[in-house]
């Protein structure tokens, strides 16, 4: 009698399943590393230290801070300053909040990069370059003086 050819791959496809699925059931092989549903099961919560710190500010102090006023507004302040660099040409001015523990005093310092090329000096009215920071109410809470560090000077002002 001849057989089905169908029945024959079949039929031999039949222990195979029964085997896997006998030792799916045991519990040496569900709890198994080599079982790929175990793969990412048991993932630890780790914590990694944070390495990135960000870059100093490569920028220079003003050489004199000539003036300094905090003007006050709904939401808080502006605190302007105006700085004197010794040359022209001097570019990308901020103020630059320094971190302290005293909860009084707010520190800015007053930076700026120098010319690319040598420049004249000139007058100092040319020279004069005037920054300015926005301060919220919670920001000046608490806050009794504000003072603003050039190279040679730093001025101060009370509230």
């Amino acid at each position: 009698m001849r057989q089905n050819p169908i029945r024959r791959p079949m039929s031999a496809l039949a222990p195979i399943l029964t085997l896997c699925l006998v030792l799916t059931g045991c519990a040496t092989v569900s709890q198994s590393k080599y079982n790929p549903f175990n793969w990412f099961k048991s993932a630890t919560s780790t914590e990694v230290p944070v390495l990135y710190q960000a870059p100093p500010d490569q920028r220079l102090l003003v050489a004199q801070v000539t003036a300094l006023k905090i003007e006050q507004t709904p939401d808080g302040a502006i605190l302007r300053a105006t700085g004197l660099p010794p040359s022209q040409g001097w570019w990308k001015a901020a103020l630059v909040k320094i971190d302290q523990d005293d909860a009084v005093r707010l520190v800015y310092e007053f930076r700026l990069y120098p010319p690319l090329a040598p420049a004249p000096a000139s007058t100092p009215r040319s020279r004069e370059i005037t920054v300015a920071v926005a301060l919220s109410n919670q920001q000046l809470q608490g806050i009794s003086t504000i003072t603003v560090q050039g190279g040679t000077n730093a001025l101060s002002s009370r509230r």
